[in-house]
């Protein structure tokens, strides 16, 4: 009888059990890696005040019905540098319009890019200010006094529109107008 003896590997030497195990280890790696990007990433879209300003809801629309009472409206301009920012304000006749004006630009996704321009007159109605850095792309806009009885607010997309005018009355979006109060006040 001739019998053949076979040599039989450990089971570590066969393809078999680490292509099974790739799988289950690929996993744990990559819940590890979301782990690590949920603890230790920033999330600019998520607000510590998320509560306090659901409750200013209705003071920022008071203060949006309070700009459409005065019958303000502005148009807003870059100039050719895009370093510099003009508004146009008019309101009724017997409005009286305030001599600094506080614009907030907010992006909305990039937190860490927002503007607050403080704007003073230059008579007539005209308005200018500085801007910290260009503006590129989408942008939401809150423009109010001083005193923050009224507020216009809409949303400007710079290489479509090289201007915009406020209020949009074709977009009256209460959502836009909820810019955080609480980094621009």
């Amino acid at each position: 009888m001739n019998q053949k003896l076979i040599a039989i590997k450990p089971w570590y030497r066969h393809p078999w059990p680490w292509i099974l195990m790739a799988g289950p280890f690929i996993v744990v790696i990559a819940g590890f890696a979301t782990l690590y990007l949920a603890v230790w990433s920033n999330d600019g879209l998520v607000d510590d005040d998320y509560y306090k300003q659901g409750l200013a809801v209705n003071q920022v629309t008071a203060r949006n019905q309070s700009a459409v009472r005065l019958g303000l409206q502005a148009d807003l301009m870059l100039s050719t540098d895009g370093k510099q920012i003009r508004i146009l304000l008019r309101g009724k006749p017997d409005t009286v319009l305030p001599d600094v004006l506080k614009l907030r630009i907010a992006h909305p996704t990039r937190a860490g890019v927002d503007q607050n321009v403080l704007l003073r007159t230059d008579g007539a109605g005209t308005y200018s200010g500085r801007l910290d850095a260009l503006l590129t792309g989408r942008w939401r806009i809150a423009l109010e006094d001083e005193k923050g009885e009224w507020r216009l607010t809409g949303d400007w997309n710079i290489e479509n529109n090289a201007s915009l005018r406020l209020p949009d009355e074709a977009k009256t979006d209460v959502g836009s107008a909820l810019i955080s109060d609480s980094k621009g006040r």
